[in-house]
């Protein structure tokens, strides 16, 4: 068996002690963590506004430059999958199961329950709801996620160094990356995606809970949470010892099925008319205001300052958080496509799919609230299914919706075990099972534990600290690639367009 690397053991033991905590001190533990993580929404909103749109400035100038030519990979070499299973992979594991939850309570709570500026339930709520969404899961937060694949497919398929988060610093840092400084960025990047998907099956559990309790009165209780996340342990345990190219592969293509025909059933039996309106006119929005939405700190404005607070910052430090996740599979997935196609395809492809779903299940959501059917009152992950309850073929919306539910939960999870066993075994692109099936229970057993005590939003708050320091990660990951890719440029004579000739 492949050597396992200290990173392993290392997070493995913070990870316990973490889980320990938040389960016999579990309120203290809340506590601790919510005042750190108010803290760093209030006192940082300002660093994370700025972070995150120059990141999107940096992939957009690598779309646009010469590098974008290059392949990562050998000059030769092909994209390992095609391009269909390439962005189901990429989608899947990205923010896919993001979209079932958030689809239709997301721009609800911003119409009805706590609009930005706008009166509740009016006109300009309702497009105020639309533009912010799109905002929230565009372009900005697939250009966090693309940076950190980026920089990690280059260094490790184009120059041949390990797939650790650390190897990408090398340009800047030397050998020093080899050493106690590159098993602490390690580390941060195992330890934000074990406690990421930990909060993510525990939530999912909930979610699955919720759907079948509206549906079929099924109590809403710890131990049918604890069977769910059983089950879906199994299958994705199953799905990651088979590999990338059948689990995975197969499991996202199937995702994708599932979503789109869900969603061509709700533009076809909800507000069609609405929904394409919708979906124009906030993309209007969204480009008219994109700058301004992208640096407003709201320095006079204590009310809205604290909605900024409440949902762009904590949404940036979310997508950081998982960045090192997702980024690490994105670019596993993303072998022998050129600079310009992979950030074409991880930016616009799923940031535009992602505004006609939210158009979709955000309109029709309104719509129901307008129509006099409070949804207010509910939790949020029984929204939807009171969304389809209004509609017609509501039962067959309904399992289609749990379904996806659960194939995006097992997609994520499956992920997530690579992801860990590849950054715990030096990079290694084929992780042993057996690291992989550690991980995989290990993720499980700690969503149960925190299940069981309350204490995922502890857990979530404390993803969200993870995500401060690894911000400074990126920003060090981004000088790390410029320069690298700089030097490449000169080497190789590339040009955004050729010397004129002498006379």
């Amino acid at each position: 068996m492949r050597k396992i690397s200290n990173v392993f053991w290392i997070t493995v033991a913070l990870v316990l002690a973490a889980v320990a905590y938040g389960a016999f001190a579990p309120e203290n533990f809340s506590a601790i963590t919510g005042n750190m993580q108010a803290f760093i929404t209030s006192s940082f909103g300002w660093y994370y506004l700025l972070v995150v749109s120059a990141i999107v400035i940096f992939c957009l100038f690598f779309i646009f430059s010469p590098v974008g030519q290059l392949r990562l990979g050998k000059p030769d070499e092909k994209p390992e999958y095609s391009r269909m299973s390439w962005f189901a992979m990429l989608f899947s594991a990205g923010m896919g199961i993001g979209l079932v939850f958030w689809g239709a309570a997301e721009p609800l709570s911003h119409f009805a329950i706590s609009p930005a500026t706008a009166t509740p339930e009016s006109q300009e709520a309702f497009r105020e709801s639309m533009r912010y969404t799109f905002f929230h899961w565009g372009i900005h937060a697939w250009a966090i996620y693309g940076i950190v694949a980026l920089s990690l497919a280059y260094f490790q398929y184009r120059k041949g160094a390990p797939g650790l988060i650390s190897s990408t610093l090398r340009p800047i840092l030397g050998d020093r990356v080899d050493g106690p400084i590159g098993t602490i960025i390690n580390v941060l990047a195992v330890f934000a995606t074990v406690v990421g998907v930990a909060t993510t099956l525990g939530f999912g559990a909930v979610q699955i809970n919720g759907g079948l309790a509206y549906l079929f009165d099924l109590p809403i209780s710890f131990p049918v949470q604890v069977v769910i996340i059983i089950i879906v342990t199994i299958l994705f345990i199953f799905s990651a010892w088979s590999g990338l190219s059948k689990g995975i592969k197969y499991l996202s293509n199937t995702n994708m099925v599932l979503a789109a025909i869900l969603l061509i059933l709700i533009v076809i039996v909800g507000p069609t008319l609405l929904i394409f309106n919708t979906f124009t006119d906030s993309i209007g929005m969204y480009l008219q205001n994109i700058i301004q939405m992208s640096f407003n700190a709201a320095p006079v404005d204590k009310d809205l300052r604290s909605w900024i607070d409440g949902w762009t910052v904590f949404y940036w430090a979310w997508w950081i958080s998982w960045s090192p996740f997702v980024g690490v599979f994105i670019a596993r997935v993303s072998r022998g496509r050129t600079i310009r196609e992979f950030l074409g395809g991880v930016l616009l492809l799923p940031a535009l799919i992602s505004f006609f779903w939210f158009s979709a299940f955000g309109a029709t959501a309104m719509d129901v609230q307008t129509k006099g059917t409070d949804l207010t009152g509910l939790l949020t992950e029984e929204t939807l299914f009171a969304v389809f309850h209004d509609l017609p073929m509501s039962m067959i919306l309904s399992a289609v919706a749990i379904l996806l539910v659960a194939i995006f939960f097992i997609t994520s999870a499956d992920s997530a075990t690579f992801v860990l066993g590849m950054q715990t075994s030096y990079g290694s692109l084929h992780p042993p099972n057996a690291v992989k099936l550690t991980w995989g229970i290990a993720q499980s057993t700690i969503a149960i534990i925190l299940l069981s005590t309350g204490g995922l939003g502890a857990l979530q708050n404390a993803l969200i600290i993870a995500a401060l320091p690894f911000s400074f990660v990126m920003i060090l990951m981004m000088i790390s690639l410029y320069k690298a890719l700089d030097h490449e440029k000169k080497e190789l004579g590339l040009m955004i367009r050729p010397k004129r000739r002498k006379k």
